[in-house]
């Protein structure tokens, strides 16, 4: 008796395929990933990106644009360029409603919106403190007492009425400036991160001078390596301590005295300009501060400096996704630096 084959019904045919089809598809090679680096210069410093892409067309495709949308950013945000939407801005008369762009209506509003939240710390409105200022470090001399009263009086956030609806800003106050230099290479840096990974580049990271926005981690990394930087005590042979992080998916910024400042008569004075005083910081303290995004970073790193430790905490250390570390040198105790930690993303370090 001859046995007979049977036939396997077609629908048990299709199931066997798709699976195979699954099984190899998942145990297929995916295709490794490049690495690219860039640099830009614009804004006053450099930008550097770094980004992990299937190839190199879609780097420089994604690069290129990004690119592109920081300078279109630096020609409405730069109080430098004479005819930049912020510097038409400057020039416009008070209480007139000025219209807005989407970019300069966005940092506008989070610059006020961190202003009401660091007690005016950070202060877009400091635009003459800060010109005077660097005129005196450029002179090697503290401004004259006139013309630091004057940069006091023309500080003033809460002379900035946003209407929302219809995209406008109304100075409430004659005379006050703008300056975005605070939060500008923040937001412009988040600005390019979002270009990377609408091309499909998700492993990213923007370097604005100190500003990082940071992306999903390298290949095979628990996330990107951040240096963060530190007084040495006095009189170490280093300049400055360093430590490193790994970081993705959030923003990092660092602000300070490190490296900029002024001493005069035996005093040193930061670059940082405190907007109640209209002056330079007299202490000696960095911030490295971590937030969602860039834009927030920025800010917060610079207002923490001016706040200090104790009310940087007071009012930051509750918010989400914030974290921060600051370290003090305190002049009473030069071989000890203090540091002050908030927040998950610093582990506690041996004062």
């Amino acid at each position: 008796m001859h046995s007979q084959r049977q036939r396997l019904p077609n629908h048990f045919i299709t199931l066997v395929g798709i699976t195979l089809l699954f099984v190899l598809g998942a145990h297929s090679p995916v295709h490794a990933l490049e690495y690219f680096q860039r640099n830009h210069a614009a804004m006053g410093t450099q930008f550097h990106f770094h980004v992990h892409a299937e190839s190199a067309q879609v780097a420089n495709t994604a690069l290129d644009e990004a690119i592109s949308l920081i300078e279109a950013i630096n020609q409405i945000a730069s109080d430098y360029l004479p005819e930049s939407e912020l510097s038409r801005l400057n020039r416009a008369p008070a209480h007139q409603p000025i219209p807005l762009s989407d970019d300069l209506h966005a940092l506008l509003t989070r610059s006020i919106e961190i202003s009401a939240l660091t007690e005016g710390a950070f202060d877009i409105t400091a635009a003459y403190a800060v010109q005077n200022w660097r005129r005196a470090r450029r002179q090697q001399q503290l401004p004259k007492p006139e013309l630091t009263a004057k940069a006091i009086s023309m500080t003033n956030w809460r002379a900035l009425e946003i209407n929302h609806h219809q995209r406008t800003l109304t100075k409430t106050q004659p005379e006050i400036l703008i300056d975005l230099g605070g939060i500008a290479k923040g937001y412009a840096a988040d600005a390019a991160l979002t270009i990377l990974r609408q091309h499909g580049i998700t492993r990213a990271l923007v370097a604005a001078s100190g500003d990082l926005a940071i992306g999903d981690p390298p290949p095979g990394k628990s996330g990107w390596p951040v240096t963060l930087r530190s007084f040495a005590a006095k009189d170490s042979p280093s300049p400055d301590v360093t430590s490193e992080i790994l970081l993705h998916n959030c923003a990092c910024s660092t602000s300070g005295d490190l490296h900029q400042y002024l001493e005069l008569d035996g005093k040193r004075w930061s670059h940082i300009v405190d907007p109640a005083t209209g002056l330079g910081l007299t202490r000696r303290i960095a911030a490295t501060l971590i937030a969602p995004d860039s834009t927030t970073a920025d800010a917060l790193a610079t207002a923490a400096c001016i706040l200090g430790p104790q009310k940087a905490l007071q009012l930051l250390q509750d918010r989400p996704g914030i974290s921060f570390r600051i370290t003090e040198l305190d002049e009473a105790h030069p071989h000890r630096p203090h540091l002050t930690i908030s927040g998950p993303a610093f582990k506690p370090t041996a004062q």
